[in-house]
C-alpha cells in the first residue's frame, strides 16, 4: 500500500531547495508525492521566520489540520524549518498544537527519516533541536529529490556571520560554513550531465563563500571554475551583500557568458542613518558607486534588490533618500518589505518603532516607484526579440512559459514540448514583469 507525503514550504530560494531534501529523505522512505493533504500519509512544513507574516501564515496552516489530523489520527505532522529553530518556538508550537508529531530544526533536516522512525515506533512526539551545530552539509546531491528542471538549486554555503540588526538568519541558520569546492563542482557537473539548463548557487550571502576555511577558493574564483565548462548552460547566485561585492567578482560575471547578467544586491535602505542602525556595513553612496563599477563592466546588466521600510526611526527624510536610491539605481524590480520586529534581533528592542498606518502610506509609495520603473523595462522588449529556458507548461492560459536571462517571464504557444529547451521569442505584448510573443522558429536549442 502506497504512502503519500506533502510538503508545504515557506520562505526563500535555500527553503524550497531543502524542501527538495526533504522529498528525497521521504521518497527513501517509500513515501510519494501527493497533491492534497487529504491524501497524504505525512504533512511537512518547511517554515520560515523572517517575517511575522511567514511565521503566522504557518501558524495558521498547522492550526487548520486539527480537524484532519482527528478525523485522520494515523497522519504525521512534521514541522521544521527557521521558525523552529528560534529558542523556544518548539515548547511553543507543541503547546500550541499538541497533535503535532515531529518538530525538527534547521541544523536536523537530515535526520528526519531518523526521526519519522523514532515516531512511528512509538506514540510520542519527536522533537530534535540541535544547538550551535556548525557541521558543513555536503550531501545535498545525495539526498535531494528535485523538482525545478530544468532548474537546479546548489547550495554553496550555510549561515550568515553579518549580523544586520533586524534579521533573524544567524541566529537560526548559525554561522558561515562553506561546503568543499570539489563537492560542488562535481554536483553542478552532474547536474548538467543530467540535462539541468539553468544552475543557481545559494547563501544567505555567497560572496563570504570561502572566508571561514582559509580562502581555500573565494567566491569568484568558483564561479569562474564552473564556467570552464562550456556547454549551454545559464549560472545565477544568490544573495551578495552590498559590503562585499567587488571589481573581482564583477570582472568574473563580465567575462562569462554563463553567468546571467542579472544581479540581485539587496541594499535595504536608501538613507545612511538607517543603513548604520540596520548595521549594513556600507552608506548609499558607495552602494551605488559598486553599481555603476558594474554597469561599467556589464552596461546591459540588469539589477534587482530587497527594500524595506518602517524600520525603528524611519523619519519621512529617511524614507525619501530610500525613493532617491531607487530612481538612481534604476532596479529592474525589487522586492519591498514592511519591517517587522523579530524577537531576539537589536532592532526589536530599538525605540522609535513605527506605526502600521506609516509603513503602510511607505510602501505603497515604493511599491509605485518599483513597478513603474518594472514596467518600463518591460515596455522596451516590444517588437524585440529575447531567449527564454523554458521552465513549465500553464495549463490555464494553455502556453509554456519560461525566463530570459533578466528574469522576465515569457509565455507562448507550441504544438510540441518546449520544457528544458531555449527557445527565442519575438515579444508581442509585455505586461508587469510577464512576457507574451511568438516563437522564433530556427533559434530553439534542441536537448
Amino acid at each position: 500500500m502506497e504512502k503519500f507525503y506533502f510538503i508545504i514550504t515557506y520562505g526563500c530560494q535555500m527553503n524550497v531547495h531543502e524542501s527538495e531534501k526533504i522529498a528525497g529523505i521521504l521518497r527513501k522512505r517509500g513515501y510519494v508525492s501527493c497533491n492534497a493533504e487529504g491524501e497524504a500519509d505525512i504533512i511537512v512544513f518547511n517554515t520560515c521566520c523572517i517575517r511575522e507574516n511567514a511565521e503566522n501564515h504557518a501558524y495558521g496552516n498547522i492550526g487548520a489540520l486539527k480537524k484532519l489530523k482527528k478525523a485522520k489520527p494515523g497522519l504525521i505532522i512534521a514541522v521544521g524549518g527557521c521558525m523552529t529553530q528560534q529558542p523556544g518556538a518548539a515548547e511553543k508550537l507543541r503547546k500550541k498544537f499538541p497533535f503535532v508529531d515531529i518538530v525538527f530544526g534547521t541544523h536536523n533536516l537530515e535526520e528526519l527519516g531518523d526521526l519519522l522512525d523514532k515516531k512511528q515506533a512509538g506514540k510520542k512526539a519527536v522533537v530534535e533541536i540541535a544547538e550551535g551545530k556548525t557541521v558543513v552539509k555536503e550531501n545535498d546531491a545525495d539526498i535531494s529529490y528535485r523538482t525545478s528542471y530544468p532548474n537546479a538549486w546548489v547550495n554553496i554555503m550555510y549561515g550568515c556571520n553579518n549580523f544586520c540588526s533586524y534579521c533573524i538568519v544567524p541566529y537560526v541558520r548559525g554561522r558561515e560554513r562553506s561546503r568543499k569546492p570539489e563537492n560542488i563542482l562535481a554536483e553542478v557537473n552532474a547536474l548538467l550531465d543530467e540535462g539541468y539548463k539553468e544552475i543557481t548557487l545559494l547563501g544567505q550571502n555567497v560572496n563570504s563563500y570561502g572566508n571561514d576555511t582559509g580562502g581555500e577558493m573565494s567566491f569568484p574564483a568558483l564561479l569562474a571554475e564552473i564556467c570552464k565548462r562550456k556547454d549551454k548552460f545559464r549560472l545565477r547566485f544568490m544573495t551578495s551583500n552590498p559590503k562585499d561585492f567587488g571589481e573581482e567578482l564583477i570582472r568574473v560575471v563580465a567575462e562569462n557568458e554563463q553567468i546571467c547578467k542579472l544581479i540581485h544586491l539587496p541594499v535595504q535602505a536608501g538613507s545612511d542613518r538607517i543603513l548604520k542602525l540596520m548595521n549594513r556595513k556600507y552608506t548609499s553612496g558607495e552602494y551605488l558607486k559598486k553599481v555603476e563599477l558594474l554597469r561599467k563592466y556589464i552596461p546591459n546588466c540588469q539589477l534587482t534588490t530587497d527594500l524595506m521600510v518602517g524600520f525603528p526611526t524611519e523619519t519621512e527624510e529617511d524614507f525619501q533618500d530610500t525613493l532617491d536610491l531607487v530612481r538612481k539605481a534604476d532596479f529592474s524590480t525589487a522586492f519591498t518589505f514592511v519591517y517587522s520586529p523579530r524577537s531576539g534581533t537589536v532592532a526589536a528592542g530599538m525605540d522609535g518603532q513605527i506605526s502600521d498606518e506609516v509603513k503602510k502610506d511607505r510602501i505603497m509609495r515604493l511599491v509605485g516607484l518599483v513597478n513603474s520603473q518594472t514596467r518600463e523595462k518591460s515596455s522596451v522588449y516590444l517588437g524585440k526579440t529575447t531567449e527564454i529556458l523554458c521552465e513549465d507548461f500553464d495549463s490555464k492560459k494553455n502556453c509554456y512559459l519560461g525566463r530570459d536571462e533578466y528574469g522576465r517571464m515569457g509565455y507562448f504557444t507550441s504544438s510540441e514540448n518546449k520544457i528544458g529547451q531555449f527557445v527565442t521569442l519575438k515579444i508581442t505584448d509585455a505586461s508587469g514583469v510577464s512576457l507574451y510573443g511568438e516563437e522564433v522558429k530556427g533559434n530553439t536549442e534542441e536537448e
